[in-house]
């Protein structure tokens, strides 16, 4: 697709380290095609790399290139406890030699010991990053203003860190790794009816819904809400789409409009599994082989089964489900996932 190759090439004048093993795979997931009776395809971004994998790879080249362009030697990062994130750009700073200092935020209340050791958490202590602690959960301003203090101490001491931020009010670099993967899958298929994508801090959302339409795909974009409500997080995309508007100089009308979320699946909450989570996880798992994580992916699965009980998504629609990665945080949840498995 000519104009995918175009969005492509408008992201070379930004500073990129290559840490993705090359394109994912999209594959057909027939045995829930034939169960569902809808024609479903998997973006295999589970498989992008670097440790673990996951979404925040491609996120991750962008901030790693612009911190190399830099000069950096410390890079800082915030998330929650088991954050694919931290983990990731742990991995991301072993392989460019850099030291990563990773502050975990208490998101998740009234977690266990595997939570705070295993999974991500025990990952980033064999990847060498050092841990700090942030004890709120729902402050990214505070989370953000945390790290630039420890930044400025590192400055005192003669090194050049790197803060990436977690709070919308910053420059979303990390988008353009998902403009860059939408085009990508452009590149692989684009005769697709829908894709569902999970919604968090909103780079991957907005970064995917971008990279479709600055290539003319119009197919729907569904963001399944992992995080907040979808009346705020419609006003963090917003956001996240007009600041990457303005960052690769095009009119953010383009993509405003296409703007869809849905979270019915995200009861109880962050981090928490629900219902419909435990549902589609075991679903994949069992149907295809295909391990999902709580947080992200179970949920996103989860809304595509929801979508399709509404009949927002219809029968014999071609449908793309993008797997963002996360299964190391399935042994953080295991005392959780025990309990419901043995019901």
């Amino acid at each position: 697709m000519k104009a995918a190759t175009e969005v492509t090439e408008s992201l070379a004048r930004f500073p990129r380290a290559t840490l993705m093993s090359g394109a994912t795979p999209v594959e057909r997931l027939d045995r829930l095609s034939n169960l569902l009776d809808i024609d479903l395809w998997m973006k295999r971004d589970d498989l992008t790399g670097l440790s673990f994998g996951g979404n925040k790879t491609r996120q991750l080249e962008f901030y790693f290139g612009d911190a190399l362009a830099q000069g950096v030697d410390t890079v800082l990062i915030t998330g929650a406890v088991q954050s694919n994130f931290v983990r990731a750009a742990a991995a991301a700073a072993a392989r460019l030699g850099m030291r990563a200092i990773l502050q975990l935020e208490e998101r998740v209340p009234g977690m266990g010991d595997l939570y705070h050791s295993s999974g991500n958490v025990l990952l980033a202590r064999i990847l060498g990053a050092e841990h700090i602690r942030f004890p709120v959960g729902e402050d990214e301003s505070g989370a953000d203003a945390a790290l630039h203090r420890r930044a400025e101490t590192l400055r005192a001491e003669g090194h050049k860190p790197y803060v990436i931020h977690l709070g919308s009010d910053h420059s979303p670099l990390g988008a353009l790794g998902y403009v860059a993967g939408g085009a990508e899958l452009l590149g692989q298929m684009d005769d697709f009816d829908a894709a569902v994508v999970p919604s968090g801090s909103g780079s991957t959302h907005a970064g995917f819904l971008t990279g479709l339409r600055l290539a003319g795909h119009a197919a729907p974009v569904y963001g399944i809400c992992v995080r907040r409500d979808a009346d705020q997080q419609h006003r963090r995309i917003e956001t996240v789409l007009t600041r990457l508007a303005g960052l690769m100089e095009f009119a953010p009308a383009r993509v405003l409009g296409g703007i869809s979320l849905w979270d019915d699946a995200l009861a109880p909450g962050y981090g928490r599994i629900g219902e419909t989570t435990q549902e589609a996880l075991t679903l994949m798992a069992r149907t295809e082989g295909v391990f999902l994580d709580p947080v992200y992916t179970a949920k996103t699965f989860a809304g595509l089964l929801g979508l399709l009980r509404q009949g927002i998504i219809g029968k014999g629609q071609k449908v793309v489900l993008l797997h963002t990665g996360g299964q190391a945080a399935l042994f953080a949840y295991q005392e959780e996932l025990d309990t419901l498995l043995d019901r």
